[in-house]
């Protein structure tokens, strides 16, 4: 195997994904295997797992696959050095990040109200219990 290069296996378990959403992604097009070993096992780089781990990141705020795909396009166009975008279409990637940023804090929020709704939930049920034991000690 090449320096730097890690197997599907491995970048599964540093990542957190099954091999089969990893495999997933690369068949729509989210992340591409960085190489390919002479016996044609995927190869994947720390750029790769990198980007494997935005990728889980957007999941939890129910981005689709064709907003990822989007996001990815621009993080990869206003990150790529030497080949930067100048003046109009700098600005117009930045205002579509900003678009995103704005989409993730609202589903950031969203998602403190219904954990904060659920920990009340799981409260009440703990009360509950406390309160029955109590009657049948007595």
């Amino acid at each position: 195997m090449s320096e730097g290069h890690m197997q599907i296996g491995e970048v599964a378990e540093r990542t957190g994904l099954s091999l089969r959403t990893i495999r997933h992604y690369e068949e729509v097009g989210l992340v591409i295997p960085s190489a390919r070993s002479k016996g044609g096992f995927r190869l994947y780089t720390e750029s790769d797992v990198d980007r494997l781990m935005v990728i889980r990141r957007m999941k939890p705020l129910d981005f689709s696959l064709e907003e990822m795909r989007d996001l990815l396009e621009i993080t990869d166009r206003l990150g790529v050095a030497g080949d930067k975008p100048g003046g109009e279409e700098r600005e117009r990637l930045r205002a579509r990040l900003d678009s995103y940023r704005r989409v993730a804090d609202e589903r950031c929020e969203s998602l403190r109200a219904r954990l904060e709704m659920a920990e009340e939930f799981a409260g009440t049920l703990r009360q509950r219990l406390r309160e029955d034991v109590r009657s049948t000690a007595s």
